[in-house]
C-alpha cells in the first residue's frame, strides 16, 4: 500500500515534498524536532522533541559534527535551525550563521522557561514514572 490510511502520509517522496511546503507555518512548526539525548530520553520516555529558541544541541552529521550551542532561531518556514558559534565564512571574509537540518542535531539540554512547555515535560515525566 503506498500510503498510511492512518494520517494519510505518502511513501512517495515527491508527495512528501510537495505535502511539506504546501503546509501551513503551523504545520511546518510540527516537522522541527529533534532526537534527545539518552539522559533526556530516560527522563522523558520521548524520542524527540520540538526544537525551540535556546534549546542546547549537539551537532552529530556534517562539517560542524561535535559542535554544542545554543539555538539561536528557528526558520519554520525552510526548516533550518541556526545555532550560535555555528557559522560559514564569506568570500569577503564575514561570518554567516550556518543552517543547519533538525535531524542532524542531538538535544542535550531543554530551554524551560516556557510555562506551557515546563508542564508538557513533567506531564510527560510523570507518566514515563
Amino acid at each position: 500500500m503506498a500510503t498510511n490510511p492512518k494520517n494519510r502520509i505518502s511513501s512517495q517522496p515527491r508527495k512528501t515534498r510537495k505535502a511539506f511546503f504546501q503546509a501551513t507555518l503551523r504545520e511546518r512548526k510540527r516537522t522541527i524536532r529533534a532526537h534527545l539525548s539518552d539522559e533526556l530520553m530516560e527522563k522523558y520516555d520521548v524520542w524527540t522533541i520540538n526544537l525551540r529558541k535556546g534549546d542546547t544541541v549537539k551537532v552529530m552529521r556534517g562539517g560542524y559534527r561535535g559542535h554544542v550551542g545554543k539555538v539561536s532561531d528557528v526558520d519554520t518556514k525552510n526548516r533550518r535551525v541556526y545555532i550560535e558559534k555555528v557559522t560559514a565564512v564569506k568570500a569577503d571574509g564575514k561570518e554567516k550563521p550556518r543552517p543547519l537540518h533538525p535531524s542532524n542535531l542531538l538535544v542535550t539540554k531543554l530551554e524551560l522557561t516556557d510555562p506551557k512547555r515546563k508542564k508538557r515535560l513533567d506531564e510527560l515525566e510523570n507518566r514515563s514514572k
